[in-house]
């Protein structure tokens, strides 16, 4: 039994190679829809990962007061979206001076520009580095750690100490072979003296995390006088179970601060790291079923293309099913002959699809500079795919293959 289904396996491959353009065509086809559905779902895989790494560094216990909620706002073309007022210096002096719930930190922070230049001694970046004012909560609250020297502390903040803390890649391009430890950088002509350097965060959508400069917040406002700075309040738990009521005593002082009355919408935003992280998952869905419709439809069509291929081998073998017919071979013997001819195809054009895909989702996340992770789960839904178009397709050929009449077979020209 075992040599004759090795010599069935033989004579599919023999076939395979006999008819090898056609083969080679029908396995790009099946390869189109593997890929389309391993490549979509590798990139969003890939957004879904950097996205939610990005958001979990805000910390599980953490809520962050904002301008605006983190979603885009449906509007017809009557309305007009509502415009919120900037959050002040005084909003969030104001929330600070009366918000006093138990074990809570309280981050304030804005960003000075994204835009500078830094400079130590004969050296200098382009103008790409982030200068964000804060108060020594700002680090713990986002996530941030601290790999050299030290954070922020109460005493730099309140006696505006001319310090700062620094991203590691704005480490690597002042002081390439120095400890920055003590050392003075200027900032838009003020001389700032480092303290600490940040551990590595990467980019986010070409958003690189670590040129960054972060200052004590009055040394920030002197340097940058804008008038219309959007501030930002975070705010972080030390207890789980006490999050909610944090919260809810949170947003009742902002309003208060805002002068809110109790029928009056907010208007202000507040998110904590496990909404946007909902928010990213319901958005991916749809990405998702976008990439099984998409591969669905290309698979359908590989299928009728396989099944095609294998109606047309089966009309041009009708001699050769013949003879091994009248040689002795059993119907089940001829049916399988095909059906596993078919199967060596679909499943050749499963590999070829998945390594595409990976191919392509690899290359979106280095695009974006994503966190691109091996889609498993994309594969072994390909490698099922592909093995059931084989079966679909190949199942009608073999049993008429099969079911060939052996003296009809041998007149066949």
């Amino acid at each position: 039994m075992f040599s004759l289904a090795r010599e069935n396996v033989r004579i599919a491959f023999g076939s395979i190679k006999s008819q090898l353009l056609r083969t080679i065509l029908t396995v790009l086809i099946i390869a189109i829809g593997i890929m389309a559905l391993v490549g979509i779902l590798s990139g969003v895989s890939a957004l879904e990962n950097t996205m939610s790494s990005n958001f979990s560094s805000m910390g599980a216990n953490t809520f962050n007061f904002q301008r605006y909620e983190f979603r885009t706002q449906r509007q017809s073309g009557r309305e007009r979206q509502k415009v919120n007022p900037i959050i002040s210096y005084r909003n969030v002096k104001d929330f600070i001076d009366s918000y006093d719930y138990p074990y809570t930190k309280v981050a304030v922070s804005f960003y000075g520009s994204s835009t500078s230049e830094v400079k130590y001694e004969n050296e200098k970046t382009d103008p790409e580095v982030a200068v964000i004012g804060s108060n020594e909560n700002y680090i713990e609250n986002s996530g941030l750690e601290i790999e050299n020297g030290r954070s922020l502390n109460f005493a730099d903040v309140e006696n505006n100490n001319a310090v700062c803390v620094i991203g590691s890649d704005l480490q690597k391009a002042l002081f390439p072979d120095d400890n920055p430890i003590d050392k003075t950088i200027s900032v838009r002509g003020s001389k700032f003296k480092v303290i600490g350097v940040l551990k590595e965060k990467g980019s986010t959508f070409g958003n690189n995390q670590d040129l960054r400069v972060i200052m004590p917040i009055q040394k920030a406002r002197s340097i940058f006088t804008n008038p219309n700075i959007n501030y930002t309040l975070s705010v972080k738990v030390d207890k789980t179970d006490m999050l909610e009521g944090a919260q809810d005593d949170a947003i009742i002082t902002f309003r208060n601060v805002r002068g809110l009355n109790p029928v009056e919408e907010n208007n202000f935003g507040i998110e904590r790291s496990e909404d946007l992280l909902n928010r990213v998952a319901e958005n991916t869905k749809t990405l998702n079923w976008a990439a099984w419709i998409i591969s669905i439809i290309t698979i359908f069509g590989s299928t009728i293309a396989l099944m095609n291929i294998m109606l047309v081998s089966v009309s041009e073998r009708t001699r050769e099913i013949g003879v091994r017919k009248a040689l002795g071979a059993k119907r089940k013997t001829i049916a399988f002959q095909f059906f596993i001819e078919t199967i060596i195809i679909g499943q050749l054009g499963g590999i070829l699809g998945i390594i595409l895909g990976i191919l392509i989702g690899w290359g979106v996340a280095s695009a974006f500079e994503l966190v691109f992770s091996t889609p498993w789960f994309a594969m072994i839904c390909a490698t099922a795919i592909a093995f059931f178009v084989a079966i679909l397709s190949g199942l009608y050929p073999a049993i008429k293959a099969a079911a060939l009449d052996p003296v009809e077979s041998l007149r066949y020209e």
